[in-house]
């Protein structure tokens, strides 16, 4: 059968690809630890198992408005209201499945053939390959471990061209966890003031931060650019509801309207009870954050001070979402046996096949010399695969 041109720029996810190897490989019975996948584990709270629960049998099974509940919109004005200091109303908010969703509905409706499409790198890794779906071009803005992994007023200056369409934050980050502090946004404020550039917000580990850093949205820094900035969040992460898929984005009504379009002829509405048990998560105690962050806190500490304990790596200490980025270029042109290690991919395939551990490539994320591991496991699996990182790198010469 012949696919479709466009099928050709198209990847399969990396995290999602490595994770289904990891998991076949313990199938096997071959014993892996897995730091790929991004996905807290933490059980949802049994508050939001209970409203989703009680709507199932209240018979709450059939389906909803395609954009989402009116409910659940109102759950997300009120976040908005609550955590951020923005003002929406219900015809600002899509109820979507899941913020992958959500970012996928907004490159559709606002992107031509030709758009050019800012991304800092690096990139989470869908960025790009959502882009080349609607016609568009990526423009990838590289930073580096001396920048903090974001970027600055000056580069995206530069990058903007008459193509220029829109421009995306993601901060906190995937894959870096550098998250934009209110001065930073702000500069970048001032570039964006003036363009009909449309910023997209992905903050989706707005509550996953540490060191007292505060998330803030660029809305809240620099009002004047709501007009043209698209949020997304969800409540994946910050509420371990990665399975239950509801994600939302708030912004221009018309825009949200064309959205909402796409997804009424896609995959119509998110699931009808898990929108339930997402108006709990906003509604009901957010102590579960806290402690959640409070663990997560502990095992960063931990896993940064492991990194950067092996001489060929070099890891800066996120301050935000739960993954570590390390510069590991200091093994490439190692070898051990026959496996010669010369970028990212080849050091992630030795740590898999030889070391029983899976990380993500950065070449992935637009970042060759560097690889991902996710905190979001176990101490005790976070000390043994860092135990067989230490010596698998002391096995290269």
């Amino acid at each position: 059968m012949k696919l479709a041109k466009r099928m050709a720029m198209i990847k399969p996810s990396p995290t999602l690809a490595v994770d289904a190897k990891a998991k076949a490989m313990k199938a096997q019975g071959i014993d892996v630890i897995g730091f790929g996948v991004g996905e807290p584990d933490f059980d949802t709270p049994e508050n939001i198992k209970d409203a989703a629960i009680k709507a199932l049998k209240a018979g709450f099974t059939k389906y909803t408005p395609a954009s989402g509940t009116d409910e659940l919109k109102t759950a997300v004005c009120d976040k908005f209201r609550r955590d951020n200091g923005i003002e929406y109303n219900s015809a600002d908010i899509l109820i979507s499945c899941g913020a992958k969703h959500s970012l996928y509905n907004i490159f559709q409706a606002l992107l031509d053939d030709g758009d050019e499409v800012i991304i800092p790198a690096p990139y989470w890794v869908s960025y790009p390959d959502m882009a080349y779906l609607a016609g568009a071009v990526p423009v990838p803005i590289s930073t580096t471990e001396q920048s903090g992994f974001k970027i600055t007023p000056g580069q995206l200056k530069k990058a903007i061209t008459p193509k220029t369409k829109m421009l995306i934050l993601n901060s906190p980050s995937n894959p870096t966890g550098a998250s934009y502090s209110r001065d930073d946004l702000a500069g970048l404020a001032q570039v964006l003031l003036g363009t009909d550039i449309i910023v997209v917000s992905d903050e989706i580990y707005e509550k996953l931060v540490y060191d007292g850093f505060t998330s803030t949205s660029i809305v809240t820094v620099e009002p004047r650019l709501k007009a043209q900035t698209i949020i997304v969040n969800g409540v994946s992460k910050t509420y371990s509801m990665t399975g239950w898929r509801i994600g939302y984005a708030a912004g221009p009504a018309d825009a949200i309207k064309a959205m909402a379009n796409i997804q009424s002829q896609s995959t119509s509405n998110p699931t009808s009870f898990a929108q339930k048990g997402a108006v709990e998560a906003i509604q009901g105690p957010q102590d579960f954050i806290r402690e959640m962050v409070s663990e997560f806190d502990s095992r960063r500490t931990y896993m940064v001070k492991r990194l950067n304990g092996i001489s060929e790596f070099s890891c800066l200490t996120p301050n935000g979402a739960f993954y570590a980025f390390p510069n590991v270029s200091g093994v490439y042109g190692k070898s051990a046996g026959d496996i010669a290690v010369k970028n990212s991919n080849d050091f992630a395939t030795y740590l898999l096949e030889k070391a029983g551990v899976a990380v993500v490539a950065g070449g992935a994320f637009g970042a060759d010399n560097n690889i991902r591991l996710s905190y979001a496991t176990s101490m005790g699996n976070i000390e043994k695969g860092l135990d067989r990182i230490e010596k698998a790198v002391a096995a290269l010469k």
